[in-house]
């Protein structure tokens, strides 16, 4: 398969791909709905899904394959005999449950692109997605009615709400549905490879989320690459603990353990009980999970980490961003060689470098040890790290990393000026700044965004933040540059620190003393008792900086 990328007059990526010749070319692919299908003919008794009651009796409920695949089609046919079509938008807005779960694997099955939200939003955010997907079909969680109404508002293409419990008057109730379409199979719509199946809504660091387009022949190379890289030997037996909001991320991983039939389990309730998930990874003999490197912390500082057997794990993923090392080797002490980092953006579907177990080590002295590195590329995929002019640099000079391959996005839903930016160069541009060794491996400096200049000089606030880490009292660090009269910008450093423990900005920058040069040194330190954290646990300085303006201390 041969894949290249042409701009339109709007600036839209548009990906050819030709399978044959001139006289018999196929664009047609799999749908990846299939891969549900084919699971449920294999393993129908296997569970799929795993919802806990957090109950001691252990009173969990396992769904089977075929039930779930069986509610699946029955959803799909309702949708349909309301004439929901190929093309139409989804949006989803729902806490992690069955019914999202099998939201997904039906707007796959109908060629229908799906459009989850992070529950955590506000109404108005809601209702931009909603007005900007597109979408005509809505689904809602109990207690979320007033995200519907402000979508109603927004979005005139809004036709259908299903109310996954609790429907006003006008709306479908989710449970009907099932039970309106049970009986046959449902047929896959047909599909090509660049069929969108997935808007996957990026927060960027200013203005409105953008839409990135996932397409079904892009995501069939994204579950085969993560089965490669990340969880080799992957099987029906196999189980993922979910950890977090399965709208971006772990929707992903759960797509990807489907394709296995490794069946999924949901926590009891949307607030994260450190216990519990050690409980239900004893339990289920759990082997894989994912998850961003703040919440891999808080798991392993927990002091139910040491009450439970874990010994099952072998892919503790993480990404998002990266982990900071003294969280590493804690981590590490912790559960043995079984984490796996992987870098890459929605847009890549996380697919751009990766780090795997036997690449982790505690001493950084090991010869094989690469500290600060997120990996080598993915299989399939080339990194290049360019100037300003598109130019590659040599190993070891810092510039914007770029990324080409099949995990590539198909661009930003109706924002030709985004595409124009993000694909310049032949190239996509993650925004990213960083360098490559002379093995290929990628270490991250920082977001171009992050990055301020003091007195002439570049500052990247990653490497001051790892240096900061490392001082025992220290638990987490978020650096920002402010304005400074004399040097233009200088670094604001927010910290906070481990329970029971305190230290002054004169013995930070004792600290720092030996680690880093002084001009990249912080020239004020502030202290909070936690961290602003998206839906999905990432340290967020946008909402970090806002605070400081609100609190008048974005300054020196």
């Amino acid at each position: 398969m041969r894949r290249s990328i042409r701009k339109t007059k709007s600036s839209t990526p548009i990906s050819i791909r030709k399978i044959g010749t001139s006289e018999t070319m196929l664009s047609k692919v799999m749908n990846l709905g299939r891969l549900l299908s084919d699971v449920a003919r294999r393993f129908p008794d296997e569970p799929g899904l795993i919802l806990a009651q957090g109950a001691a009796d252990g009173s969990d409920r396992l769904i089977p394959w075929r039930e779930i695949n069986a509610r699946v089609d029955a959803l799909a046919h309702a949708l349909t005999r309301r004439g929901v079509k190929k093309g139409d938008k989804m949006l989803v807005h729902s806490r992690n449950n069955q019914q999202i779960f099998e939201s997904a694997w039906a707007a796959f099955k109908m060629g229908v692109v799906w459009v989850p939200t992070n529950f955590r939003i506000t109404p108005p955010e809601a209702a931009y997605l909603g007005q900007s997907s597109g979408a005509c079909v809505m689904l809602y969680d109990r207690g979320f009615a007033q995200y519907v109404d402000a979508v109603k508002a927004a979005s005139p293409a809004l036709e259908h709400v299903v109310a996954l419990a609790d429907a006003r008057a006008g709306e479908l109730d989710y449970e009907a549905l099932v039970r309106e379409g049970s009986g046959a199979a449902f047929r896959e719509a047909e599909v090509d490879y660049d069929d969108p199946l997935w808007f996957f809504y990026t927060s960027g660091t200013t203005g409105h989320p953008k839409a990135g387009m996932l397409s079904h022949g892009q995501m069939a190379f994204v579950v085969t690459n993560h089965l490669a890289d990340l969880m080799p030997g992957l099987t029906h037996q196999s189980r993922s603990l979910v950890v977090a909001p399965l709208s971006h991320g772990a929707g992903v991983h759960a797509v990807i353990n489907t394709a296995r039939g490794a069946a999924s389990i949901l926590l009891s309730s949307e607030r994260l009980v450190v216990e519990e998930a050690w409980q239900l990874v004893e339990k289920y003999r759990v082997d894989n999970l994912f998850t961003v490197p703040t919440i891999v912390k808080i798991l392993v500082e927990d002091e139910s980490v040491d009450r439970y057997d874990h010994s099952s794990l072998k892919h503790v993923i993480y990404a998002g961003a990266p982990m900071y090392r003294a969280d590493q080797v804690y981590a590490l002490k912790k559960l043995g060689k079984v984490l796996v980092q992987y870098y890459g953006l929605g847009e890549v579907t996380g697919n751009i470098t990766f780090l795997p177990p036997y690449l982790h080590f505690e001493d950084d002295a090991h010869p094989q040890a690469r500290v600060g590195t997120c990996g080598m590329p993915r299989t399939g995929m080339q990194i290049a790290i360019l100037n300003d002019d598109g130019q590659e640099l040599a190993p070891f000079e810092t510039g914007e990393i770029c990324v080409r391959g099949p995990a590539v996005f198909m661009g930003y839903h109706n924002n030709p000026e985004a595409n124009a930016k993000a694909f310049k160069h032949d190239w996509f541009h993650t925004g990213d700044l960083g360098h490559v060794d002379q093995d290929g491996f990628l270490y991250i400096t920082g977001r171009s965004s992050d990055m301020y200049i003091s007195g002439g000089s570049n500052v990247y606030p990653r490497e001051i933040e790892e240096a900061l880490l490392t001082h025992p009292a220290v638990s987490e660090v978020a650096v920002l540059g402010v304005p400074d009269p004399k040097w233009g910008e200088s670094g604001l450093a927010v910290i906070v620190c481990k329970a029971g423990q305190q230290v002054d900005g004169e013995a930070l920058l004792a600290h720092l003393e030996s680690r880093i040069g002084k001009y990249k040194w912080p020239r004020r330190f502030i202290y909070w008792d936690s961290m602003p954290k998206s839906g999905y646990g990432k340290i967020v300085k946008k909402q970090i900086k806002a605070l400081l303006e609100e609190q008048g201390e974005y300054r020196l």
